[in-house]
């Protein structure tokens, strides 16, 4: 009796377990881990595609099962109205190639920066869930405004009071108000789902741990489905059934995942909030800058840091003093005039600042250098939709009996990601979880690195593709022949992207979580802005003395094999920059 008794006990003490990382649940209390987060959590934040995968205790599922969830949901919304608005500009709108290409590439850009606003907004002061929330009911309202653009020609065939002579000015105004509400909206969903379903893992339980690995590969996983489906089944029914209905559809769709996020609320764990990164981190900065004069001391314990009991420490992660970045060290330190005011705690953090808030900074500016590397391999990436396509534009499109569009070659590299993420995460995680007794097989920069040399490939690829089109006769070429160089920025994208998501949260203080997985999508629009800056450069130098250039509209005519070979050194350049940056990088922990 004894023994079943004390089997008993034990059996609750596991039932009661808390998480160890100081998440709450959705009564704002220490989360329990057998009620809250794990998978049961992610399955409504990711979708169903997670269960075909990931090893879940369906006995520990205590909450409706969802079919599409959230991230899924938004991802089909956003590629169902993006993957052809350029087609809704110039055909229904009747804007030209130029404006309509000039008004895509504004919006996507803004949809890829306000994401650093919506972090801001998340770390400091809504946390979030909360934040996810607002957002996410914004991006509805956008896409209902984008969806309404559609059936204002029907309102006037119905004998509204629009006449068609307005029309299409008032058809533009209503779009582009609900594309910026998509973009606001955007700002708060994109890096809050990804650093909150991180947060449904617990750092401290090594097997919680690992599967937070397994979370970005899925993640990503996730948005490259929702983009297959809604390239081709979206696409085919606002070209066969019209746009009022095929802008419709990413409205109930992001409708039904709001619905999902909020109704699996109380699987959840949620962290609190520590307020603002940013005047934290321009804290240090001043504060730095202010005791320039001062050496900081040769032994640590001497700067400034509030004991754990301490009010202002509640919830805090302390951060252990690293010796590098010294200037910043000097925003600690106690000085004379402030041991004379009364006591250290009552000065203004503008002049004095803990140990941990100085990590914080440290840690941000060693990221940014690999930050910086990383943009590169988003400015080929961006060829993916310019120069890949104009080079299949100038080759055979025929395919057997059938036509393929030059556009349609973008799926090799969805398929790759698609048939990539899981070998990676169920096939060579493990087995080189063996080799190397790492959680998650290789580290995060070492499989960054992997795929930064990805690009170099690609860009060869395309190079060598186009030399023999050049040589051969007009159009003998098929596009098929495309398919190795979108491939191979499909794997660049299974290896950097995952990887950079993955490092940036894993890395980042745990107060500014969702700032460093913003920093993931800036790199995006950074990468595009990259592009655009190399094409205008290689436009501008290569058509003096009346030359046709590199990239002529008849690229019979011109060099783009050039162009690419070019990309190619300058991604070798970047990969060097980035081996030098990531063998210096000091890890805040493992990863």
């Amino acid at each position: 009796m004894a023994s079943a008794g004390e089997h008993t006990a034990a059996l609750l003490q596991v039932q009661e377990e808390y998480t160890t990382d100081g998440s709450l649940d959705f009564d704002g209390n220490p989360a329990l881990k057998h009620r809250t987060g794990g998978w049961r959590a992610c399955r409504s934040i990711l979708g169903e595609f997670l269960l075909l995968s990931v090893e879940v205790d369906f006995s520990k599922i205590n909450f409706i099962v969802i079919f599409t969830c959230t991230d899924f949901c938004y991802c089909l919304a956003f590629y169902g109205i993006s993957s052809n608005l350029v087609t809704y500009l110039t055909g229904v709108l009747g804007q030209s190639n130029v404006a309509a290409a000039r008004n895509l590439s504004t919006w996507q850009a803004t949809c890829f920066v306000m994401p650093l606003a919506g972090a801001v907004v998340a770390d400091s002061y809504w946390g979030r869930y909360r934040t996810m929330v607002v957002s996410c009911s914004v991006g509805v309202a956008g896409m209902i405004m984008t969806a309404l653009s559609a059936y204002l020609p029907l309102l006037v065939k119905n004998g509204a009071s629009f006449t068609s002579s307005n029309m299409v000015s008032v058809q533009e105004f209503v779009l582009f108000l609900g594309l910026y509400l998509i973009a606001v909206g955007l700002g708060g969903l994109r890096p809050c789902l990804m650093s909150f379903g991180a947060d449904q893992f617990d750092d401290g339980d090594p097997s919680e741990r690992v599967h937070k690995g397994s979370f970005f590969n899925w993640y990503v996983f996730n948005t490259n489905c929702a983009s297959l489906i809604s390239r081709t089944g979206i696409v085919w029914v606002q070209d066969h059934y019209g746009w009022a209905l095929g802008l419709t559809i990413p409205v109930a769709v992001h409708a039904v995942g709001l619905f999902c996020l909020v109704a699996a609320s109380r699987t959840y764990r949620f962290q609190p909030t520590r307020g603002s990164p940013l005047t934290r981190v321009c804290q240090v900065v001043v504060a730095a800058v202010r005791n320039s004069g001062i050496e900081p001391p040769t032994d640590s314990s001497l700067l400034y840091e509030l004991p754990e009991y301490d009010s202002d420490m509640k919830g805090v992660q302390r951060i252990d003093h690293t010796t590098d970045l010294r200037f910043f060290d000097k925003a600690a330190i106690v000085a004379v005039s402030d041991k004379e005011a009364a006591a250290p705690a009552l000065c203004s953090p503008w002049r004095l600042c803990v140990v941990t808030q100085v990590e914080e900074l440290k840690i941000l500016a060693r990221m940014l250098p690999l930050w910086a590397t990383v943009v590169f391999f988003y400015a080929v990436s961006a060829q993916v939709s310019s120069t890949f396509l104009e080079q299949g534009m100038a080759m055979d499109a025929t395919v057997g009996t059938v036509r393929v569009h030059p556009a349609s070659m973008s799926t090799f590299e969805v398929l790759t990601v698609i048939v990539l993420v899981p070998l990676y995460d169920r096939a060579f995680v493990p087995v080189a979880r063996r080799l190397t007794g790492r959680g998650k097989g290789v580290s995060d920069l070492q499989r960054i690195g992997a795929g930064l040399a990805m690009p170099v490939l690609a860009m060869a690829a395309a190079a060598i593709v186009e030399t023999v089109r050049l040589r051969a006769a007009p159009g003998k070429i098929s596009e098929l022949w495309q398919a190795p160089q979108y491939a191979l920025v499909g794997v660049g994208g299974v290896l950097t992207t995952i990887g950079q998501f993955d490092f940036f949260y894993s890395q980042a203080p745990p107060a500014m979580k969702t700032v460093c997985t913003a920093l993931g999508f800036l790199v995006v629009a950074a990468g595009d802005y990259l592009s655009s800056f190399l094409l205008t450069v290689v436009q501008w130098a290569t058509t003096t003395s009346g030359r046709p250039g590199w990239i002529p509209d008849d690229l019979n005519e011109g060099h783009l094999d050039r162009f690419f070979w070019m990309m190619a050194g300058l991604g070798c350049l970047n990969l060097m920059a980035f081996v030098s940056c990531a063998a210096r990088y000091k890890y805040r922990k493992p990863c």
